[in-house]
């Protein structure tokens, strides 16, 4: 059975993350974002939300760890910093229902999602500039940087919440990545 490990970054819907992969049949632990990257035994990470990129404990190392990535709003933002892209302030920060336009429909993770989808986000921050390797695969009006992702190397992250119920199609986001982890 597929094992998925979700990071606790310290947000408010995290235990909403570790809930949907349960319910999708999946063997899932929630750990603590200081758990030693020796001792994660994982087919998959999801790096959750959170409301510090200052207090990320080794969020950083896991990403070396040879697995899938799924990185949640605060989790796409720790992926995007730590391999060179740019993470700044948004310009409209706080939670807000959004329409995202899906730029490339072939991505393992949200190209099922296309043309667009409705997402439950917050843009207090947000990705500004993508890292080398990695290619945008949604934008909205408000935010040029939805979703990025790297897929030869199983790293992808989104803005949104896939996890919460104002989202419309947050269960297909975590079967897709559930596949990748297969």
């Amino acid at each position: 059975m597929t094992r998925i490990d979700v990071v606790d970054n310290h947000g408010q819907f995290t235990h909403l993350e570790h809930r949907a992969l349960r319910d999708l049949g999946v063997d899932v632990e929630l750990i603590d974002n200081t758990t030693p990257p020796a001792e994660v035994d994982a087919d998959g990470l999801v790096l959750s939300g959170g409301p510090d990129i200052d207090d990320i404990g080794n969020c950083p190392d896991y990403l070396d760890l040879d697995v899938p990535v799924l990185g949640i709003c605060l989790g796409m933002q720790i992926i995007a910093a730590e391999l060179g892209g740019r993470v700044d302030a948004g310009d409209y920060g706080g939670y807000a229902d959004v329409t995202v336009e899906i730029t490339d429909d072939t991505d393992p993770l949200i190209g099922s999602l296309a043309p667009e989808t409705r997402v439950w986000a917050s843009h207090a921050d947000e990705v500004k500039e993508v890292p080398e390797g990695f290619t945008r695969t949604a934008k909205s009006d408000v935010c040029g940087v939805e979703a990025m992702s790297d897929a030869e190397r199983n790293l992808y992250g989104v803005q949104w919440h896939p996890e919460v119920s104002h989202t419309e199609e947050g269960e297909a986001v975590f079967e897709n990545f559930l596949e990748i982890c297969e």
